[in-house]
């Protein structure tokens, strides 16, 4: 995302040729639709249903004889009959009388805002979902980013990504991150415009995203959609000038917002009219306005038309900083997802002498992050990440905090840090804030050790020829059940030496000092599990 806010400057000429490369909105949709039968998409028809009342027509009616009760035995049977008709009856007024009342508190309670522009209220269907279906202990994952920055390029991404599945689900993978899935102003897909349009995509269509998820899901390994939820590309300008006309991707009008839905403060969308903004702003498009219902109510049914219909099982929260913590959590309430990570990414402390040793306040950041989403999300690590990256540099003592912890939020609250080492942003070919790739290896070595839920990037792990190397860690990893919430105690941490011992069962080794003296482990107790420059992995013998 870091890159985006660069591209401002473009956003009109991108804008433009995806609207001639695309097919164009549809614009008579608008219809009232309040006393008829709703007329849904394609894209969405299997996953949204309408309720309707039943017609009065359909009452049963107590039975009428015509020919003369000559017995008793007849006239009580005629008299229970009529009595359970009637019962029938009103039980059916009744059931009519609360949907009817049902209808009108949705209509008060959850579409005031909607009400502005559509009459047509969706319901989720009762079937199954595609998505969310595979089990995964919350402790114990593995994620895989599927996708790096230049990933768009392909003829068909998901083919290549999808072909893979197999051989990531035997790597020890629970959990591949997608990129964007909708149509997008800018080609890598984080300036999201028309939500439902999956076919825009550069990285494939809604087909070929279909198949791909298929392929995952078949080997056992879920797919995490990543969600751009921060900010909206607008299909058409309004009076003055502002792209601040949304359209959702559908023949109805859902996702289609208008100023209405965008921040008052945003700068430098002036023609705002909602709250002002809960979070920092996005200069390359209108932040959008998550206190709206309106807005709440859109963003959920089409997340969880991408669980129900399409098949995703969890989210990646984009520009998470963008807006309240809150909405997140409500989304992931909503929702039900497997899993979920938000990208909260801040500036670390930097002094004179570079980065500071004490990054408490940044890591507290993260904490308080998902606090803010009632505990429903998880976080990227990013203070590990950027203190783990000097440390490799011959400052290993950086390792460890002042109360002998890991420095990073997996020192406050790992089960809910995802560690990594670069992604789409950070590494690839941006290169905004890169890991330095001749220690690469005692990264990940470190991550796949330590508590925490790891990342694996997919330049590293295929680009960097280092799937073998990251494998037998993932392995090792699993064979001695080291899990998000795995004790470390950190024997040392010098400027060329960092050993710790996690769990009491394995111990791990980075930096170039070759003779660790007395902190050799036994060979009596303990094999070596995985080795590589600069770092070894001990696990304890059975």
């Amino acid at each position: 995302m870091a890159s985006m806010v660069a591209q401002a400057a473009q956003v009109n000429v991108l804008r433009e040729s995806s609207l001639s490369s695309s097919h164009a909105p549809v614009t008579n949709k608008k219809a009232m639709r309040a006393c008829m039968a709703p007329s849904f998409s394609s894209v969405s028809s299997t996953f949204y249903s309408s309720k309707r009342l039943r017609s009065t027509s359909s009452v049963p009616r107590p039975a009428t004889k015509r020919t003369t009760i000559k017995s008793a035995l007849d006239v009580s049977k005629a008299a229970n009959e009529a009595t359970e008709n009637l019962k029938k009856a009103s039980e059916v007024s009744k059931e009519i009388m609360k949907e009817a009342a049902e209808g009108t508190v949705e209509s008060v309670k959850e579409v005031t805002n909607r009400a502005l522009t559509r009459k047509l209220s969706r319901k989720r269907s009762f079937h199954l979902p595609r998505g969310g279906n595979i089990k995964a202990d919350p402790l114990r994952i593995v994620m895989f980013q599927g996708f790096n920055w230049e990933s768009w390029k392909s003829p068909s991404w998901y083919d290549i990504i999808g072909n893979r599945a197999e051989e990531l689900a035997a790597a020890g993978i629970t959990d591949v991150w997608f990129p964007p899935p909708s149509h997008s102003v800018a080609p890598q897909g984080y300036m999201p415009g028309r939500l439902y349009d999956l076919s825009a995509s550069k990285y494939g269509n809604e087909e070929k995203l279909f198949e791909t998820i298929n392929k995952f899901h078949k080997a056992g390994v879920r797919c995490i959609a990543d969600i751009v939820v921060n900010h909206r590309c607008g299909d058409a300008q309004d009076e003055r000038g502002e792209w601040v006309i949304f359209e959702g991707g559908t023949p109805d009008d859902a996702l289609d917002w208008g100023p209405w839905a965008v921040v008052g403060d945003d700068y430098p969308y002036g023609n705002g009219t909602g709250a002002p903004d809960t979070g920092a702003d996005f200069e390359a498009a209108p932040d959008i306005d998550h206190t709206n219902e309106r807005v709440q109510s859109d963003i959920i049914n089409w997340m969880n038309w991408m669980k129900y219909k399409i098949g995703f099982d969890g989210w990646r929260f984009d520009f998470a900083k963008g807006y309240g913590g809150y909405f997140v959590g409500k989304y992931i309430e909503k929702t039900e997802p497997g899993f979920a990570v938000g990208e909260l990414w801040t500036n670390m402390c930097y002094g004179y002498g570079g980065l500071d040793y004490n990054q408490d306040g940044h890591r507290q950041q993260l904490v308080d992050w998902v606090h803010s989403t009632h505990n429903r999300s998880t976080a990227f690590d990013f203070t590990t990440k950027g203190i783990l990256q000097e440390a490799v540099k011959g400052q290993l003592w950086r390792l460890r905090d002042r109360n002998s912890k890991p420095p990073g939020m997996i020192g406050y609250w790992p089960e809910k840090a995802v560690t990594f080492l670069d992604n789409h942003d950070t590494g690839s070919t941006q290169n905004h804030w890169p890991f330095p790739s001749e220690h690469i290896m005692q990264g990940y070595a470190y991550i796949l050790t330590h508590s925490g839920n790891p990342c694996i990037f997919y330049d590293h792990f295929y680009d960097w020829g280092l799937k073998d190397e990251i494998t037998r860690l993932i392995e090792l990893r699993k064979r001695n059940d080291i899990n998000a919430r795995s004790k470390v105690h950190i024997v040392t941490a010098e400027n060329d030496l960092y050993v710790a011992k996690i769990d009491d069962c394995v111990i791990l080794k980075i930096g170039p000092r070759y003779d660790m003296g007395h902190l050799t482990p036994n060979s009596g107790d303990y094999k070596i599990g995985a080795v590589g420059k600069d770092y070894c992995v001990w696990e304890k013998k059975n």
